[in-house]
């Protein structure tokens, strides 16, 4: 059921270790690339609760949510293919602008994909099981993005593909990661489209009779915004523990290359072409997979950690353990050191894609799960638009164009994050009732 989700990390892990690396190439300079990634947190805001309320209404041959995140893919493999290839497009626009839309392309398609996953666990799944689906959901995200980040440092260091290029253009080893990319992640998502069931809107009647009376209701947008207005206020408050946890990944994602380039490898301002440019940028995919590879690890041993103590106890130690590891890289000079952080990070980046969820899952309504994790989107990207507009800004005026502050201030954030879950109130997980002697249709 999840296995589509591996290969979606998998394209979106060379995104996030790669996009601030072929925009310097392109030309951008530091404190312009949270600006550029502003894309990612835009259209996230804009398709995720319009994919959720439509999927929540849809039913075909393909099933509820499988159409949507079969598109999804299809379409971020196409800009997956074309966004390091920019460059090549030059007689058209500036390839900056190029590389700015193709990544645009590939966050629109990728959330289309993305949403209807998160559904998915929560449709097929009764409560109780649902803090172990999201943690196994977790482990194959965790799986994904570790091959996606290593990628390209392995092909460079293994392979015998150039890790480096002339200025202007993207490295070899960049370039065939992303098509092998697209093609994992098409493969990923037709695995799950050929071998998930998904529960009919009968079947769901069944399991949930009160919510299956139906009355009249608005639709569209005014049904989405009526959803936001009525949203449960245990969702209100992991909100704010949303808004410091992605303001923190948002600036490790963007400014970690010139961070690491600049404070570590002695990179100077505006060399793109170097060969300790090339390095910091296959460190930094490396740096990258390790935490997702702890993600991976940790996400199995999370649910036997709710047990001993309870989903926000879980996360608030997980985010605690993040945000102090974001802290320690600025103390760090030599690259073989930089791993350490990671598993300090890898454990709140388990955590922060499950936890939450779980917590959330509890409270919603089955028959809006859809448009309301669309909705908890929301508190995703707004705080990624908040980065984006003015990250930059920080960086250039406030740290002197110095990236390496930019991560311990996301490790600020991280610790703030671990504050404000201990004052969500979780609810406990209910296991689903069902009819004596009725027989249930199990997906598979």
């Amino acid at each position: 059921m999840s296995v589509g989700f591996l290969g979606i990390q998998f394209g979106f892990a060379l995104q996030n270790g790669n996009a601030s690396r072929i925009l310097q190439t392109f030309g951008a300079d530091v404190e312009h690339l949270s600006l550029f990634w502003l894309a990612a947190p835009l259209t996230g805001m804009i398709v995720q609760p319009i994919i959720g309320h439509y999927s929540d209404r849809t039913w075909n041959r393909l099933g509820r949510r499988k159409p949507y995140f079969l598109f999804g893919a299809l379409a971020a493999a196409l800009a997956l293919m074309l966004l390091p290839n920019a460059g090549v497009i030059t007689a058209v626009l500036p390839p900056i602008l190029i590389g700015a839309g193709m990544l645009m392309i590939m966050d629109a398609s990728i959330n289309v994909a993305m949403e209807p996953f998160r559904a998915l666990v929560a449709d097929n799944l009764p409560d109780a099981q649902r803090s172990t689906g999201f943690c196994v959901q977790t482990f194959l995200i965790g799986v994904g993005a570790v091959a996606g980040s290593w990628l390209p440092y392995l092909l460079a260091e293994y392979g015998g593909i150039s890790k480096t290029a002339p200025a202007g253009q993207v490295p070899d080893n960049v370039i065939y990661s992303f098509y092998i990319g697209a093609a994992v992640l098409v493969g990923a998502i037709v695995w799950t489209v050929v071998t998930t069931r998904e529960y009919s809107p009968e079947e769901h009647a069944r399991f949930t009779p009160a919510e299956a009376e139906t009355t009249s209701a608005p639709k569209g947008l005014s049904a989405i915004f009526k959803d936001f207005s009525a949203m449960p206020a245990a969702m209100r408050r992991l909100g704010l523990v949303q808004f410091f946890s992605w303001f923190a990944l948002f600036s490790m994602w963007v400014f970690t290359t010139p961070a690491i380039a600049q404070h570590v490898y002695n990179v100077l301002p505006g060399d793109t072409s170097s060969e300790r440019f090339a390095d910091a940028g296959n460190q930094v995919g490396v740096l990258f997979g390790v935490y997702n590879g702890v993600s991976a690890i940790y996400a199995l041993c999370l649910p036997a950690l709710v047990r001993l103590t309870s989903r926000k106890i879980t996360h608030a130690i997980s985010l605690t353990l993040g945000g102090l590891s974001l802290i320690w890289i600025y103390f760090i000079h030599t690259p073989g050191m930089l791993i350490y952080p990671m598993v300090g990070i890898g454990l709140a980046w388990a955590s922060i894609l499950s936890m939450p969820y779980a917590m959330l899952s509890s409270v919603l309504p089955v028959k809006k799960m859809g448009v309301y994790m669309g909705i908890f989107n929301f508190f995703i990207t707004f705080p990624q638009i908040v980065n984006g507009l003015f990250g930059g800004l920080i960086v250039k005026h406030l740290f002197n164009g110095k990236a390496i502050y930019a991560l311990t201030l996301a490790g600020v954030c991280m610790l703030c994050a671990a504050i404000a879950v201990l004052y969500v109130k979780d609810a406990q997980p209910q296991r689903l009732k069902i009819e004596k002697d009725e027989p249930v249709a199990l997906p598979l």
